[in-house]
């Protein structure tokens, strides 16, 4: 099993255009997992009207990768019943995680498919 792609907090926002740029360094690592800082995420990811964060999503399952977002959620998406909703139905899954920590993330990772 290889390493996952963990990002680091600094650098430019997680757009759709960006994500794709992303999984493409992790098919040439061979990654399996890519590890996105929250703060790293564009607000518009945050807000499930916009469709932002089903973009991405989506980008990251069409290549078979699992994306884990680590970190506390911003305030705006602690608030918003429908992107509670989203995290809870993610962590049930295994394709994409929200998670606090990165131990956390270690502690929960889904066995190799």
């Amino acid at each position: 099993m290889t390493d996952p792609l963990v990002l680091s907090g600094d650098g430019v926002s997680i757009t759709s255009r960006v994500a794709r740029d992303v999984i493409g360094d992790a098919l040439t690592l061979r990654a399996q997992t890519v590890v996105i800082p929250v703060e790293r995420l564009e607000p518009a990811f945050f807000d499930l009207r916009t469709g932002v964060a089903g973009d991405i999503v989506q980008a990251f399952v069409t290549y078979q990768l699992r994306l884990v977002v680590v970190g506390p959620l911003p305030p705006v998406a602690v608030a918003s019943r429908a992107f509670g909703a989203f995290v809870a139905e993610a962590n049930r899954g295994t394709q994409l995680r929200f998670v606090e920590t990165l131990a956390e993330a270690e502690r929960r990772k889904p066995a190799v498919p």
